[in-house]
């Protein structure tokens, strides 16, 4: 494998771990949010919906990411 070759693997896997770390802030913080809105029962709730859904789907955007970074036991 060639220096450039590594190196273009090199910034995917950084790319990747900085992706996966913003997501996982995201989840984070949406989780804080959604947490404090449920316990006010003026709460609108189809914007707590949203909010959760969209808390679901950064999870899979996690899930998708972390498994990016498994090595391929077939190579």
């Amino acid at each position: 494998m060639s220096d450039q070759e590594q190196d273009n693997i090199d910034r995917e896997l950084f790319r990747n771990i900085e992706k996966l770390r913003q997501l996982r802030i995201e989840h984070r913080d949406l989780d804080d949010v959604i947490a404090r809105l449920s316990m006010d029962i003026l709460v609108d709730q189809v914007q707590l919906k949203r909010l959760k859904k969209r808390k679901l789907m950064l999870k899979d955007q996690i899930e998708r990411h972390a498994s990016l970074m498994i090595p391929d036991l077939n190579a």
